[in-house]
């Protein structure tokens, strides 16, 4: 089969399987990104996520992940939700974590299509990435026209918004490659003037160790650090005000995943519920969850930070 006509058939199957985008991208080293990461690791704005120093050469270049790797296909899942915590008092979850671990689902689909195009392709080498090694996501959803990189440093789609997981297969075979997109973000800077920690410190900038998802998810201290306290605007797990205010998300349709569905007990917990969390109940209720990577003891340590506020 000509790479034009797989190049089609793949990203017609891609839909079929329920991805909102589906991009192409030439596999070869990304010189100009890795420059800047380089600058933003050197200035310590990953604050203690170590992991983001490790295999620095695999990050910036996907050959060294795959073997003769020649395309990247970069691939948007949409999780936008419609509907919100009862209590307007609980503590909050960003929206993303609402459903199943994304990890799961996501990767369940990412498989069906990388089968599908190795049926149609023949023997070709591969691999599948779902927010789990070395990849510079949202550098191949921009290269392959996915959407634009925000001033809130999230991948951006007219018409669809930011809230989508982004995914990755890379191939050792030549496709047809698609272009980047216009950034449309003209001169809003809703994102920068509503972030409450400063971390979005400049466009298309962030200081990861700013960011409330850094202190409530990446940052495993035993306490948060107190000049922080009242800053987190109720958010327990993640954050979503840079998306929340950004007008293209305005456009956000509801997703088509029953998996991200959030459980009713979930959205009917008061804030009473939240502060009386016991470690069955949060291993009950996120069993299946993204937010397990807290685990209890983070979670509970989230809470008691915010009702000090």
């Amino acid at each position: 089969m000509n790479k034009l006509l797989l190049t089609h058939h793949i990203k017609q199957k891609a839909k079929e399987i329920g991805f909102d985008s589906c991009g192409i991208a030439r596999a070869e080293s990304l010189d100009e990104e890795a420059r800047v990461l380089e600058a933003w690791l050197n200035q310590g704005l990953h604050g203690k996520m170590a992991y983001m120093e490790n295999h620095f050469d695999k990050r910036i270049d996907p050959r060294k992940l795959v073997d003769g790797a020649r395309s990247v296909i970069s691939l948007s899942y949409n999780y936008f939700i419609d509907v919100k915590q009862q209590d307007p008092e609980a503590p909050k979850l960003a929206m993303y974590a609402f459903g199943k671990d994304y990890h799961e689902v996501v990767r369940e689909k990412l498989e069906l299509l990388f089968d599908y195009i190795k049926g149609e392709a023949g023997g070709i080498n591969g691999r599948c990435f779902v927010d789990s090694a070395p990849v510079l996501e949202k550098a191949w959803a921009k290269r392959s026209g996915v959407g634009w990189l925000g001033k809130n440093t999230n991948i951006l789609t007219k018409g669809q918004g930011s809230y989508f997981f982004l995914a990755e297969i890379i191939l050792d075979i030549e496709l047809e490659y698609d272009s980047p997109v216009k950034d449309y973000c003209g001169n809003c800077t809703k994102c920068i003037d509503a972030c409450p920690t400063d971390a979005i410190y400049e466009p298309y900038k962030v200081d990861a160790h700013k960011c409330i998802s850094y202190f409530t998810i990446e940052l495993k201290d035993e306490v948060l650090p107190a000049d922080y306290s009242g800053r987190f605007e109720n958010w327990m797990f993640g954050c979503d005000i840079c998306q929340q205010v950004c007008p293209i998300n305005a456009r956000a349709d509801k997703h088509n995943e029953p998996q991200f569905e959030p459980r009713k007990e979930l959205l009917e917990m008061t804030r009473k519920d939240w502060e009386e969390l016991s470690e069955e109940t949060f291993k009950r209720i996120f069993q299946h969850s993204a937010v397990k990577r807290t685990k209890f003891k983070g979670l509970k340590r989230n809470i008691q930070f915010l009702r000090n506020r």
